[in-house]
């Protein structure tokens, strides 16, 4: 299966060989790179991937590295934007990032003995020769717009870099936006089902967290590794997560009912080199996991009532001074004594302030949504920790948002956001929260604030007032949230938190002011945001339609009666009776009456968008409250 000579074969290339010579030069010495694909990302974070023959694209590398390929706007999703009427967009190389190469293990070239590849180009999309659109370009404006504003405002407001160590602005030749991205996942035997009851029990008896991997799960994990260490990609671990069951090794040899999660961490690099080695990443992942036999799902939630994976994504910003030295703005140069520097907490108040916004951008599904469910690690407010004391750094892993400290390396202070997953668009989550820390950044230095006033707005208790924080608000805790507090007061203190898509992109009506962070030198215009508003909207509705509402009814179906009414118990009978009315009431119509899943349809076809929101949620505990008392039934049966 990876039977190859790594040593001979083509990973990635370099952004200091994106010249025409450099890039023919190399694509002659592999002859197995029989493909060259642009990949443009759109703004529902899908990406391109067509084949150009390498000897079109040598033919025609001067024109297509200065313009590009043409597409049309089917190829895309551009609600809005790149409609059927109005559909030019080109896929526009970006000669500023590393080009990695795609292998397909299965498709030899007999005369290499190399596996065919595919050389991925990260590109951007235009509309109409005048238009950069799509979730890269918004990223890469991100960061233009960043380092430009930020630059303007340490000019002005220079009392600042005292806390960092930097004597003057004049030292500093340029900032660095840098990210990185935790990405969990579960790998399973084909066909194999879980066995939810297994899975709640070793998730919470943490079972499976960090535990020795076995069999073709292991080969799978350390192949992985050892391949994307070829990328240059600086893998830093993979291990198992806290989901999962035990394998069994079957009668044939091989391992079956394979149902475990893992988590594979790599290197940071700077905002959209990240998003880029993210990308290549799950293609790496999926494909070797594939080739041992095992299913690899991205999803935030594929097993209902067991814990689901998340893609913890960790930022930071760092001065490059013009000597070379790297500083981190959010370190102060006493650890000891605060927490963060005036950059740091402004950053992180910005976040915390605009998270309403921010939001759509990194719970966008209605998968994102199942996640983020207390009981399961994941973050149900806006609330970040800083840690118990400067001297001593701690993790709170029930906060939205944490701050990740070392007092021995300055560089490793960064923020981690813990509400994303691995289908979150790491561009937009990247872009959306860069554009927030500005806003926060900007109030904190115009308002001449010191790191220990900082500190104290941050951790500000309701009802207080704050020149930049809401008054009846909360921001920060070191508590536990999951168990401390009551949903009421979580909500009470840290904001009302969207449990459905519909819900969450009301925030871009219910918060216009906050909306206009993103568009700060037209970084997110009105026609991208509305763009952007529609594409999920769109999806949503699709989702919930021609997928959720079947898969419900199918779950219907299945909850069969199981026992002979003239061999059960009144146990058995009662059970059952209370089965049949939630089967009745989800899924079946009368001539007077509409079962709920006909309900939310109606609600949808009338485009009525509120009402099937509600009806949703409703949809969802009814069908929790279904499994759970279904297992009960099947349990007290002797046979069935």
């Amino acid at each position: 299966m990876l039977e190859y000579d790594f040593d001979k074969m083509l990973y990635k290339i370099p952004k200091e060989n994106h010249t025409r010579e450099d890039i023919i030069t190399i694509l002659k010495n592999h002859p197995e790179i029989k493909f060259v694909s642009l990949v443009g990302v759109d703004i529902g974070g899908h990406d391109t991937d067509e084949k150009i023959p390498v000897a079109a694209f040598i033919k025609d590398i001067e024109k297509v590295l200065a313009s590009g390929v043409q597409t049309d706007g089917s190829s895309v999703h551009l609600p809005g934007i790149a409609d059927l009427h109005n559909a030019k967009v080109d896929i526009v190389p970006d000669l500023d990032v590393n080009w990695y190469v795609d292998h397909n293990y299965i498709n030899k070239d007999y005369k290499t003995g190399l596996p065919i590849g595919t050389l991925r180009i990260p590109s951007f999309l235009v509309h109409n020769d005048t238009s950069d659109v799509g979730s890269r370009v918004i990223l890469r404006d991100t960061v233009e717009n960043f380092n430009m504003e930020l630059r303007e405002l340490i000019k002005k407001y220079p009392y600042v870099l005292e806390s960092t160590g930097i004597s003057s602005i004049e030292d500093i030749e340029s900032f660095e936006l840098t990210c990185a991205t935790e990405l969990e996942f579960w790998v399973k035997t084909p066909d194999d089902k879980a066995d939810r009851e297994q899975l709640t029990t070793a998730q919470s008896m943490k079972e499976q967290y960090w535990k020795r991997t076995i069999g073709p799960v292991r080969t799978a994990l350390e192949r992985s590794i050892m391949i994307l260490d070829r990328y240059g990609f600086e893998t830093e671990m993979g291990h198992k997560e806290v989901g999962g069951v035990k394998a069994k090794l079957g009668n044939t040899g091989n391992y079956d009912h394979i149902m475990e999660q893992l988590e594979i961490d790599w290197r940071y690099s700077n905002a959209l080199q990240s998003c880029d080695n993210e990308n290549q990443v799950k293609y790496v992942i999926k494909d070797v996991f594939t080739l041992h036999g095992l299913e690899v799902t991205f999803m935030a939630k594929p097993i209902e009532g067991v814990i689901g994976s998340g893609k913890h994504t960790h930022m930071g910003i760092a001065a490059r001074l013009k000597d070379g030295e790297i500083i981190n703005l959010f370190s102060p140069i006493k650890p000891e004594e605060d927490f963060l520097t005036p950059i740091g907490y402004g950053a992180m108040m910005g976040i915390l302030k605009n998270y309403e916004v921010i939001n759509p951008f990194i719970s966008s599904s209605n998968d994102a949504f199942n996640r983020l469910k207390p009981g399961f690690e994941a973050p149900v407010c806006t609330v970040c920790s800083l840690g118990h004391s400067a001297k001593k750094p701690s993790r709170n892993r029930t906060v939205l948002i944490g701050l990740v400290r070392d007092l021995r390396n300055p560089l490793a202070t960064r923020f981690e956001l813990r509400a994303p997953n691995p289908k979150s668009n790491t561009y937009l989550v990247a872009a959306s929260s860069y554009m927030a820390m500005l806003d926060g950044i900007k109030a904190a230095l115009e308002n001449k604030k010191t790191s220990k006033e900082l500190e104290a707005s941050l951790s500000k208790a309701y009802g207080d007032k704050d020149f930049y924080l809401e008054k009846n608000r909360e921001y920060r805790s070191e508590r536990d949230l999951f168990d401390e507090y009551t949903h009421e007061e979580r909500e009470r203190l840290y904001g009302f938190v969207p449990r459905t898509v519909w819900e969450n992109l009301q925030a871009f009506d219910k918060f216009p002011d906050k909306l206009k962070v993103f568009m700060l030198d037209d970084v997110m215009p009105e026609a991208t945001l509305d763009s952007y508003r529609q594409a999920l909207l769109q999806t949503w509705e699709k989702e919930l339609y021609n997928r959720i509402i079947p898969e419900v009814m199918d779950l219907v179906r299945d909850c069969k009666k199981l026992h002979d009414d003239d061999d059960c118990v009144d146990f058995d009978i009662a059970k059952w009776k209370e089965i049949q009315e939630m089967r009745v009431y989800l899924g079946q119509d009368t001539l007077s009456d509409m079962c709920l899943l006909t309900r939310i349809k109606e609600a949808l076809k009338n485009k009525d968008y509120e009402t099937a929101s509600n009806l949703q949620i409703e949809m969802q505990a009814v069908e929790e409250r279904l499994v759970e008392v279904y297992i009960i039934y099947k349990k007290n049966l002797f046979s069935r």
